[in-house]
Formats: C-alpha cells, sequence, structure tokens
C-alpha cells in the first residue's frame, strides 16, 4: 500500500469514526441541515488560509504572514468601498468600484508575497525570519492605517459572499472548493507544482536538474499571499468588517492543518485532498464539542490529541511498510 495513500485512508478512517461518534452522541443536533451548513460556513476561511500556509510548507519553508496579510488586504478593500458607500448607498455602489476594491486588495497580497518571496529566495533569509519580520510590517502598517479601529458597513453584494447561500451551500464553501481544486491542479499537473515537491524533496538536485529554485520560491510565496488574500475576501464579508486583530488564532491552527493532512514539515509531501480531510476532522470536532457546550480549551486539546494520534498512526505504518509487513 502506498505511503501517502494511507495517510488519506487513516484520515478518511478518523472522520468517519468522529462523524459517527458526534451523531451518536447528539443526534438532533449534529445532524441538522442548520449545523451542517454552519459547519461549512465556518471553514472556508481557515481553509483559504491553510491552504496557503501548506504551499510554503511544502518547499521546506514556512509564512507567518498570512494571517497580517489577509488583514492588511481586507483592510484595503474596506477602505475603498466604506469611501463607496458614503458617498451614496449600499444600493448603488457600482460594480467597477467593487471590482477595483478587490483587485486592488489582492494586488497588497501580491506584494507582501513578492516581497516574503524575494527575502527568502534573493536575499537568503530563513523563512521563519523572514516572513515574521513581514508579519509584523504588515500589522503595524495595518493597525496605523486603521488606528486600531473597526471598518465597518459594506456593500450588501460584498456581504453575500460571506453569508450567502446558492442552492442551499454557502458562497463561501463554493469557494473554497474551487481554490482548492485549483491548488490541487497546480499541484499535481504543473511544472511548477512538480518544481515545488522537488524543491521540498531536495533543493541541490532540483538546482541541478536546471529548475530555477529561486523563481519557484518567488511564485510559491506569491501563489500563498494570493490565497492569504482570498481569506481575507471571505472574512471581511462574514464579519462586514475589517481589523488589524482579525483571524490571530488561525496561524498556529493552519499548521497543525497542513500537519494533520499529511504535509511534511520539511517539505516534499502533502496532497490538498489531506489538508481538506483536515480540515472537516477539526470542523467535526468543533462544532460537536460546541452542541455538547465543552470549553473551546478543551477543544484546542482535543485536536492537539488527534493529530499525535495520526502521526502514530502513520509512523507505526511506515515502520511495517518497511519491514514488509504491508
Amino acid at each position: 500500500m502506498n505511503g501517502k495513500n494511507s495517510e488519506l485512508i487513516i484520515l478518511s478512517v478518523v472522520m468517519g469514526f468522529i462523524f459517527v461518534l458526534m451523531s451518536l452522541l447528539i443526534p438532533g443536533q449534529f445532524l441538522r441541515i442548520e449545523n451542517l451548513q454552519s459547519m461549512a460556513f465556518q471553514l472556508p476561511e481557515l481553509g483559504l488560509l491553510s491552504l496557503a500556509m501548506m504551499i510554503t510548507m511544502l518547499t521546506g519553508g514556512i509564512d507567518l504572514s498570512i494571517i497580517a496579510t489577509a488583514n492588511l488586504t481586507g483592510i484595503v478593500t474596506a477602505l475603498i468601498l466604506k469611501n463607496s458607500v458614503l458617498a451614496g448607498t449600499e444600493a448603488t455602489v457600482p460594480g467597477a468600484i467593487i471590482l477595483l476594491a478587490v483587485v486592488t486588495g489582492l494586488f497588497t497580497a501580491l506584494i507582501i508575497g513578492l516581497i516574503n518571496g524575494l527575502l527568502v529566495a534573493v536575499v537568503n533569509v530563513s523563512p521563519i525570519l523572514a516572513t515574521l519580520g513581514t508579519m509584523t510590517l504588515v500589522k503595524g502598517l495595518a493597525i496605523v492605517i486603521t488606528k486600531g479601529y473597526v471598518i465597518s458597513g459594506l456593500p450588501n453584494v460584498i456581504r453575500f459572499i460571506g453569508n450567502g447561500v446558492i442552492a442551499g451551500i454557502p458562497v463561501g464553501a463554493i469557494l473554497f472548493t474551487l481554490c482548492a481544486l485549483l491548488m490541487s491542479l497546480i499541484l499535481n499537473r504543473t511544472p511548477f507544482g512538480f518544481s515545488v515537491y522537488m524543491l521540498g524533496s531536495n533543493p541541490t538536485a532540483t538546482y541541478y536538474s536546471g529548475i530555477n529554485n529561486k523563481l519557484v520560491l518567488i511564485k510559491t510565496y506569491l501563489i500563498s499571499s494570493l490565497y492569504a488574500g482570498f481569506a481575507a475576501l471571505i472574512m471581511i464579508s462574514r464579519f462586514n468588517s475589517a481589523k488589524a486583530g482579525y483571524g490571530e488564532s488561525y496561524l498556529l491552527v493552519t499548521i497543525l492543518v497542513s500537519v494533520l493532512g499529511g504535509t511534511s514539515a520539511t517539505g516534499g509531501f502533502g496532497k490538498v485532498s489531506g489538508l481538506v480531510l483536515a480540515l472537516i476532522i477539526l470542523q467535526f470536532v468543533s462544532s460537536g464539542l460546541n452542541l455538547l457546550r465543552i470549553s473551546s480549551f478543551l477543544t484546542i486539546t482535543i485536536w492537539g490529541l488527534i493529530i499525535i494520534f495520526v502521526m502514530i498512526v502513520n509512523y507505526l505504518g511506515s515502520k511495517y511498510r518497511k519491514r514488509g509487513v504491508v
């Protein structure tokens, strides 16, 4: 049995077990359409941020600036929209202004990604130090722009992204699904994706195979920041506001989701499908414990136990495969 496929099987079994367990413990609440829909509303922003983290981890790096990037993207977008709302009414904000706000916000995210990429690839700064520096810089800039206040009162069309539904499915969940499919396509069906995996596995061999390592790293951090920008659009639409400090608790969770999903901390291995399964597992646990009125602090503890359990099972499976048992 292939090692990476076995990890997906283990995650699928864990997900199924938790779903059945929660369904038996609280059948009248967990299986309700409203609860399943609520989970679908909560998952997209964390999912997009986790994808942003995952792609940098595949190269053996990390991006600690994704939350700060998302917040600054949201602030820039919200400022343009807010000024348009003040100039008219929510119902009459021109589509061109909304498009300008979104494009400008995403362009801001790309600039941050370019800075990260240049620091890591060209200046050869350690990814953790480079992105820690940009995280601090971007967060400080966001606080200066907003003066610590919340920017609220966005147009209805923006709020629809995070709160609207199409055929009963949250718009945010649809966007996350499309972005996850796109990421999977990039990683598994393009030369760039092949280069990302090679770079994470063996940078020296990648270089001597004729691949431009620096260019691959720059593109990787650009994509990471772009996905953080997509997450920002969902965040500001869900909260109908933008702020410098939103989502700070997500940073470590994105690393947790990536590792739980099978992404190697040293790079070279990881699948989008594994990350999605990990997201669903954590969402099932969080939603179920919330319905059971159990402390959110205990939820974090259980998340930790799940990742330790999965890593132990994967280690034992790998050990048995090496002995020829599997």
